[in-house]
C-alpha cells in the first residue's frame, strides 16, 4: 500500500510540476509577475520566496497545483505594477500563457518517449496461438503460428503495438483488417474481422481476447508462484511452489487445465493433489465464488503461475536512433493526442462505457505495477498519463484551461471581457461537471477493488 501511495505521489508531482512550470515559465518570460507557484493544496509544508517576490511552495493535499499571477481581477493592484498584471496583457500572451500548462506535458511526453525509443522496448513477436470457436478470429481465417504484421494497414512489431492499434478501434462498427504472414515467408495475408459497436457495453478487456485469439505462449507447468494471504488456497495450505497434479481426478498437464476446473467450481469443495518437495499430498480446497461483470459466477483461489521465459526467438527489442528517436517520439505523442480524444467523443456517444473511465486509486496501482516491472514501463505510463492531462486541460470546461481559452475567444468576439457574474455561473457549472466526473471516476476505481 505504502509502494502504491508513493508511486502515485511521485507521478502525480512530477506532471503537475511540470503543468504548472510550463505556465510559469511563459508568464514570466512575457513580463507577468508570478506570486505564488504551488504543488499541492493546502497548508504549506515547505516555502521560500525569492528575489522577485514569488513564493514556493510545497503544500499537503498533493492533488494537483496552481501558479497566481497579479491580477486586478483578484485584488488591487500598485500603478507601478499594473503593466505586470496578468489581465493588462493581450489576448495572445493570455493565450500563450493558459496553453503552455497542456504544452509542456506533451513536451515532457515528447522527451520520455524519445527516451523509451533509444533505450529500446522489450517485446514478444505478436505470433497467434490459441483460436476461440466461433469468434471473428476464426471467421476470419487466422490460425495458430501466424506472425501479425499489421492492423489496419499500420506496420506493428510487437504485441504492444498490435493491443495499441487494436484498441484504437474500440466502439467502431465496421472491419479491422489485420495482416499475417509466417516465420521466414515475405508473402502476407489478409485477414478482415466483422466489428460492431466493439466492446461499447463492457469495461474495457484484451483486445485481442476480444477478438478471439490469444498470442502465443510456451506451456505453463502448473507451479504456483504467490499465494494471497487470506484466499482459499492460502486457508487450504497451499504454498509458492507447489505443482497441481490432480484436482477432482482429473490430471493437470498446463496452468490452463488447473483453471478450468477452479474457474467453474465456485463454492464446491475440491479434492486435489499437489507435488511439494518431490513428494505428493491430498488438500481439500474450496474456490471463492467472484461476479464478473459479465454477471458469470466462477471459482477463484487466490495464486498466481509461475511463469516460463519466453523463448529467445520470440522476443523482440524496438529501437530507434538518437535522432530517428525525436521522430518516433513525436509521432508517438500526436497518435496518442489524436487516441485520447477519439476515446472521449466515443465515449460522450456512448460507444464507450463510462465503466472504463479511471480516477486516482488506478493511477496509483498502474503506476506501481508500472514502476515494479522496471523503468521503461513506468516512464511509458507516465507520457500517457501526461499526454491525458494535457488533453483534458485543453477541453472546453470552464475551470480547465481549455474553459478559460473559450472565454478568452468569446473576449476576441465582442471586443471585452465576460461579465463578471456570466464567469462566476460558468466558473461553477464546470467545477461541479469536474466533481461529478471525479466522483464517477471514483467509484469506477472502488469497484474495482
Amino acid at each position: 500500500m505504502l509502494v502504491t501511495l508513493f508511486y502515485f505521489l511521485v507521478t502525480l508531482g512530477i506532471l503537475v510540476a511540470v503543468h504548472e512550470f510550463g505556465h510559469f515559465w511563459v508568464a514570466r518570460k512575457l513580463g507577468v509577475k508570478v506570486l505564488t507557484f504551488s504543488i499541492g493544496f493546502g497548508r504549506p509544508l515547505f516555502q521560500r520566496t525569492d528575489a522577485s517576490g514569488t513564493r514556493y511552495v510545497l503544500a499537503a493535499i498533493p492533488l494537483g497545483g496552481f501558479v497566481s499571477m497579479l491580477d486586478e481581477r483578484e485584488a488591487e493592484v500598485a500603478p507601478e505594477l499594473q503593466k505586470h498584471a496578468f489581465n493588462r496583457q493581450s489576448l495572445r500572451a493570455r493565450a500563450a500563457i493558459i496553453l503552455a500548462g497542456p504544452m509542456a506535458n506533451f513536451l515532457l511526453a515528447i522527451a520520455v518517449y524519445w527516451a523509451v525509443s533509444v533505450i529500446g522496448v522489450q517485446g514478444y513477436q505478436p505470433v497467434v496461438g490459441e483460436i476461440s470457436s466461433g469468434s471473428a478470429a476464426e471467421r476470419a481465417g487466422l490460425f495458430s503460428d501466424q506472425l501479425i504484421v499489421a492492423i489496419d494497414g499500420k506496420p506493428v512489431q510487437s504485441r504492444a503495438q498490435v493491443n495499441m492499434a487494436l484498441l484504437q478501434r474500440v466502439g467502431d462498427t465496421g472491419k479491422i483488417e489485420i495482416a499475417t504472414s509466417m516465420h521466414g515467408s515475405n508473402v502476407a495475408n489478409s485477414h478482415s474481422l466483422d466489428i460492431e459497436r466493439w466492446l461499447s457495453d463492457s469495461e474495457m478487456q484484451a483486445p485481442s481476447t476480444a477478438l478471439g485469439f490469444e498470442f502465443w505462449q510456451p506451456e505453463w507447468p502448473a507451479i504456483i508462484d504467490k499465494v494471497v494471504s487470506g484466499q482459499a488456497a492460502a486457508k487450504a495450505g497451499l504454498l509458492s511452489g507447489d505443482k497441481l497434479v490432480v484436482i477432482a481426478g482429473q490430471p493437470v498437464a498446463v496452468w490452463q487445465d488447473a483453471v478450468e476446473s477452479i474457474r467453474t467450481s465456485p463454492n464446491q469443495a475440491l479434492n486435489i493433489e499437489i507435488e511439494r518437495d518431490g513428494a505428493r499430498q491430498p488438500i481439500q480446497l474450496t474456490p471463492a465464488a467472484h461476479s464478473l461483470a459479465s454477471g458469470e459466477i466462477v471459482g477463484r483461489i487466490g495464486v498466481s503461475v509461475a511463469l516460463p521465459e519466453m523463448p529467445a526467438n520470440m522476443q523482440v527489442l524496438v529501437r530507434s536512433g538518437i535522432v530517428e528517436g525525436l521522430w518516433v517520439a513525436s509521432k508517438e505523442t500526436v497518435s496518442m493526442i489524436a487516441f485520447t480524444l477519439n476515446s472521449i467523443k466515443k465515449m460522450l456517444a456512448g460507444l464507450i462505457s463510462t465503466d472504463n473511465l479511471s480516477g486516482p486509486v488506478t493511477i496509483a496501482k498502474i503506476a506501481s505495477a508500472s514502476a515494479a516491472s522496471g523503468l521503461t514501463p513506468y516512464l511509458q505510463f507516465l507520457a500517457l498519463i501526461s499526454i491525458s492531462l494535457g488533453v483534458i486541460n485543453l477541453l472546453p470546461i470552464p475551470v480547465l484551461d481549455g474553459g478559460q481559452l473559450v472565454m478568452l475567444g468569446a473576449e476576441a468576439v465582442t471586443g471585452k471581457p465576460l461579465p463578471e457574474r456570466v464567469m462566476q455561473f460558468v466558473q461553477q457549472v464546470g467545477l461541479m461537471l469536474i466533481l461529478s466526473i471525479m466522483a464517477l471516476a471514483l467509484y469506477n476505481d472502488f469497484t474495482r477493488l
